[in-house]
């Protein structure tokens, strides 16, 4: 006896081949977007390199001026926080993952059709 599935395979082979090309066309999009996304990644940990040593730079700087000019202005924390803010927000944006849930796409796209297969199976057998 032949599995239902199989039937329904050799009878009408256009719906195997749709639902195939389906999960080639979600992998393909997937596979994209995960290009684009380690762009983005790439370009916010140049950021947050680029402003965590502007960001120490201005520190020192501040410092300096702040001892040697025995005076409190907020302009020499504000400056240097803006470029620690820049390199925080860099950082964050760098480690953020997105491959994860894309992955898990897919992922939950396949247990949908192993979960239809075995009720199928179940249906046969009861």
């Amino acid at each position: 006896m032949i599995h239902p599935i199989f039937m329904t395979a050799l009878r009408r082979p256009e719906l195997l081949f749709n639902h195939f090309a389906n999960y080639a066309e979600l992998v393909k999009s997937e596979v994209t977007s995960i290009g684009s996304s380690l762009a983005i990644r790439a370009a916010s940990a140049a950021i947050a390199v680029v402003a965590l040593l502007l960001a120490l730079g201005l520190t020192g700087v501040a410092v300096m001026l702040g001892v040697l000019r025995a005076e409190f202005h907020w302009v020499l924390v504000i400056v240097p926080g803006v470029a620690w803010l820049l390199a925080l927000i860099g950082a964050t944006l760098a480690m953020r993952s997105t491959m994860k849930r894309k992955v898990d796409d897919v992922t939950d796209e396949v247990e949908a059709d192993m979960t239809m297969l075995r009720l199928i199976q179940k249906a046969k057998n009861d």
